[in-house]
């Protein structure tokens, strides 16, 4: 009995321990700065914002709304001609046209911004972006989630499309607060386990 009653007894010390750390050590965002790389406000003609989660059928989600968010700022810098959002999903609208709705209501005009509106995935996002990106002239920014930027930015190299990244601190800002570091936590293991499919699959 004692050896059945022993080993669930470790698991969960161990979920114990590690739900700690998490919350009340700076792990999430060493984790989160290391997936984003070297921060720079990069600046260039053309934007691309890749979309993120959705709520609902028609419902923006928060890593969406964010990019869009920062999107609509770095336009308001200056510089940008065009914007170009990506990513479907969603059965009643896609991600990226509900992301072009943030941007409209904010001040950017539409014909600045284009859509692409088939892609399910970062791959695919590369893919169907790549003939559009590799006609363009000037300089090109990548927008996209702090610890997103490791496996787009990668993409996008490994097709020869080279775009500059511009991470937004969307990680780093929710694990400031100590009770939301653990569904940090868990999108960062989802992040990494996809980084690893991704290397194994030849596309980073």
């Amino acid at each position: 009995m004692r050896k059945w009653i022993r080993w669930p007894v470790r698991l969960l010390a161990a979920i114990g321990f590690i739900c700690l750390v998490v919350t009340f050590t700076p792990l999430v965002s060493w984790w989160a700065s290391a997936l984003a790389g070297p921060w720079w406000d990069s600046k260039g003609e053309t934007l691309v914002v890749l979309s993120g989660s959705n709520l609902d059928s028609d419902i923006i989600g928060d890593s969406s709304y964010w990019r869009s968010v920062y999107a609509v700022l770095v336009y308001r810098e200056g510089g940008v001609r065009r914007i170009i959002l990506s990513g479907g999903g969603g059965a009643i609208k896609p991600i990226a046209e509900l992301m072009r709705g943030v941007l409209e209501t904010s001040g950017v005009p539409s014909e600045v911004i284009e859509v692409e509106s088939k892609a399910q995935s970062t791959r695919e996002s590369v893919l169907l972006l790549k003939p559009i990106l590799q006609k363009l002239d000037g300089r090109a920014v990548l927008l996209t989630s702090d610890y997103h930027v490791f496996r787009a930015s990668r993409a996008f190299q490994k097709e020869n499309v080279p775009l500059l990244p511009r991470p937004i601190p969307d990680a780093l800002k929710r694990a400031a607060r100590w009770q939301k570091r653990w569904g940090v936590f868990l999108e960062l293991v989802s992040e990494t386990t996809k980084i690893g499919y991704y290397a194994a699959r030849g596309w980073i």
